[in-house]
């Protein structure tokens, strides 16, 4: 009877055993199975949430659209006889063609212009966009820095000067409504340019689509607001250009339109400009030190041998040739570009004969100020701003200091007023004769608290699209009293 119990037992506790094994192995299946559905489903509400995003999106982008339409069609009457225009415009200082458009110049040129053609021709076919009057009017105007953005491209090796002169023609000529535009200095000179060109030419009624290409600074925000309560921005279409633009961009629910192989996908690091005052038209090809003038250095490709050793009997500015000032105290634009400059790029200067260089350069007077422009390197430029002998300089007294032209400018930005203005009277000459011979002049004495009591004579000619437009208290002064 034992041994009957014992056996009854070990094969009950056998089968408990078994039946408890087989569970935990049923509910570890269960387990991962519910995992799994867990993970499918957060995929799928990732989906209907992305495809839930996209369609709202779209919803919006068409009311967008269709307010812009209705707007367009409440005065489709002023314009059903002129040609629907189809504008596009580019920053082309942020989106920059690819290194094998630009490398190929002209061609290029004309082959980047065929492929902008062609994608809006698709986008617009896609869209099925309707079309009245006579045909579409087709325009693309790219605003750039052209001396920033030759920098760019040369020092990062993407093409030559002459390669992008050539391609700058190819573009142009691709079409008369082809436009590249240089818009000079200015850290948001090209920003400002497309804001005035978004802002006015969306509110023509016979614009149909305007195709924008922007960078990656968020400047642009107010003027889509601006469109935005005008219900004028269902005309603008978003043109993708490098894959770093701005992100405010996309928040806008617009249409966007992507070409292949156009722009370069990362924008190359933008330095400083390195356009050298020497290079401004006009200017001295002399070497200047503390106002006094040295002959011409001989031509010299400073980019291509080897170091120079400074001659230590000589003085710097008396090396044969000199040292660059620009390039050891700022940056040189001719050397990066051309490989032309004048001075050389190859001696190995120390510290103290910097310092000498520096303090020399600071003798020579900033041709942007002897010119009558303000400055675009600030306090980081190396030439002088301000004559170091001051009020006790000798030439000044005679009216030929070489740092007049800053020292106005210094006035203005002195405090100057109506009020300061000790006397001034013009010559008077009969406005037939008042030519580029024969200008009016202006005999100015204007007192500085930094030079006391100072006269200035003008060409009226030339006064008012200089110095004296930097102050608009005394531009108002000379129009009131002088013309």
């Amino acid at each position: 009877v034992g041994d009957v119990v014992i056996w009854y037992w070990e094969k009950l506790t056998g089968g408990i055993l078994d039946l408890s094994t087989s569970t935990v192995k049923r509910n570890t299946e269960l387990e991962n199975r519910v995992a799994e559905l867990e993970a499918e489903l957060a995929v799928w509400k990732q989906a209907h949430a992305t495809t839930l995003d996209a369609s709202e999106r779209q919803v919006n982008a068409h009311n967008v659209q269709l307010s812009t339409l209705n707007r367009q069609l409440s005065s489709l009457g002023s314009f059903k006889n002129q040609n629907p225009l189809i504008l596009c415009v580019l920053d082309g200082d942020d989106n920059i063609f690819t290194e094998a458009l630009l490398r190929m110049g002209q061609a290029g040129g004309r082959q980047a212009a065929q492929q902008i053609t062609k994608g809006i021709a698709e986008y617009l076919s896609d869209e099925d966009i309707q079309v009245f009057g006579r045909g579409l009017s087709f325009w693309v105007t790219i605003y750039f820095n052209k001396t920033g953005l030759l920098n760019a491209l040369a020092s990062h090796d993407i093409c030559t000067q002459e390669q992008f002169e050539s391609f700058c023609v190819g573009f142009s000529q691709a079409s008369p409504r082809f436009l590249m535009i240089d818009v000079g200095y200015g850290k948001d000179a090209v920003e400002f340019k497309i804001r005035e060109y978004i802002q006015t030419f969306a509110r023509f009624p016979q614009t149909l689509r305007m195709f924008f290409c922007g960078g990656n600074d968020t400047g642009y925000s107010s003027t889509m607001s601006l469109l935005e309560n005008e219900q004028l921005l269902g005309k603008l279409v978003i043109l993708e250009g490098h894959e770093d633009m701005n992100s405010e961009l996309h928040k806008l629910c617009l249409p966007s339109l992507k070409l292949d192989e156009l722009f370069l996908a990362q924008k190359p690091p933008y330095y400083p400009l390195k356009l050298t005052p020497l290079a401004m038209p006009g200017s001295s090809s002399v070497t200047t030190n503390g106002g006094l003038m040295s002959p011409r250095s001989p031509s010299n490709s400073s980019s291509i041998g080897e170091t120079r050793l400074i001659d230590s009997s000589l003085p710097l500015h008396k090396q044969n040739p000199p040292p660059c000032n620009e390039y050891y105290l700022m940056s040189c634009f001719k050397g990066v570009l051309q490989g032309a400059c004048k001075y050389s790029h190859k001696y190995e200067l120390t510290a103290e004969q910097r310092a000498v260089l520096a303090n020399n350069a600071k003798k020579a007077p900033c041709n942007f100020l002897k010119n009558g422009l303000q400055c675009p390197y600030g306090e980081r430029c190396c030439w002088g701003h301000a004559c170091p002998n001051g009020p006790k300089c000798f030439h000044l007294s005679k009216g030929k200091c070489w740092f007049k032209g800053g020292a106005l400018i210094s006035f203005l930005m002195d405090g100057i007023r109506a009020d300061n203005i000790l006397s001034l009277q013009r010559q008077c000459i009969p406005g037939h004769l008042r030519t580029r011979r024969h200008p009016a002049k202006s005999v100015c004495t204007v007192h500085s608290s930094y030079l006391g009591p100072v006269r200035f004579t003008f060409s009226f000619t030339t006064c008012l699209c200089s110095a004296l437009a930097l102050s608009s208290t005394y531009y108002i002064y000379y129009l009131k009293h002088c013309m």
